[in-house]
This record gives C-alpha cells, sequence and structure tokens, in this order.
C-alpha cells in the first residue's frame, strides 16, 4: 500500500492520493501557520479507524439480513503527551456506533466486537498503544449487552 502527497502551498496544505483517484486535502492548524483547507494529521487517524470499522460492521449485518437505514460513527480520542518530546498520542479511543433501522441489537454488538476483535486492521494498529472502547446506541437507545 502507498499513499503520495503532494504540497499545494507555501505552507502545510497537501492534497493525498492512495489507490482511490478522490483526493484528500490535509492541513494544519491556523496557529502554526495552516490555512484550515483539510483535516489534521491525527483526526484523519480516528477517521480511519471509524471508517475501518464502519465498514466490518455494515458487511455483517449485511450478511445477517439487518436492515441499516442509517449509521453514523462518532470517533473521540484522548491524547497525552510524551514526556521530554512534543507528541502527544492517543491513549484512549471511544467509537460511538449510532444505528437506526430494523435492526436486533444483540446482532449488531455481535458484529461490533467482531469488527473490534477479528476483522478491522486499524484497531489492531492503534490497540497496542491506545485502550479503544466502543457503544452502540440504536434507534436513538444506549444498547447494553
Amino acid at each position: 500500500m502507498e499513499v503520495v502527497l503532494n504540497r499545494l502551498d507555501q505552507d502545510f496544505h497537501f492534497e493525498a492520493k492512495g489507490s482511490s483517484p478522490i483526493p484528500v486535502h490535509i492541513d494544519a492548524a491556523e496557529g502554526i501557520g495552516g490555512h484550515n483547507a483539510g483535516a489534521r494529521p491525527m483526526e484523519l487517524l480516528l477517521m480511519g479507524l471509524g471508517g475501518c470499522t464502519a465498514i466490518d460492521v455494515i458487511l455483517i449485518l449485511k450478511k445477517q439480513r439487518q436492515i441499516v437505514e442509517d449509521f453514523q460513527i462518532r470517533v473521540s480520542g484522548d491524547r497525552e503527551k510524551i514526556e521530554g518530546t512534543e507528541k502527544t498520542p492517543f491513549r484512549l479511543i471511544n467509537i460511538q456506533f449510532e444505528l437506526k433501522g430494523q435492526i436486533d441489537g444483540s446482532k449488531a454488538l455481535k458484529a461490533i466486537q467482531m469488527s473490534m476483535d477479528k476483522y478491522c486492521s486499524a484497531t489492531a494498529q492503534l490497540e497496542p498503544s491506545s485502550k479503544i472502547t466502543h457503544t452502540l446506541v440504536l434507534n436513538g437507545e444506549k444498547f447494553e449487552a
């Protein structure tokens, strides 16, 4: 796998492309000279995690013949500064799955757990350094196992 980033201005605005022809814009915060012309790199990590697990969950629910009418994921991450550096990696990440439709809650929870444990490569990449938790909101109600 390879991605290519091309700088678009004299500051921090980049256009990135992978195997898809659709570009992704990346930029820095205005506080360091960015122009808000794209997502921040650390936001992209959370977006990648959310996208990875979302695809898994939808595929699993489709195989289970569940009818997903709406699907939203909120990924939040808490960062912690590594002493002696400027690095602030994620240490705690929560993924909130918000689903609507004709979906059995236990099947949705199982699909989420399967993604976390078996399928999502982004989870595997981030788990060694971050605790990843998840919650399910099904048809507007928090669903517990």
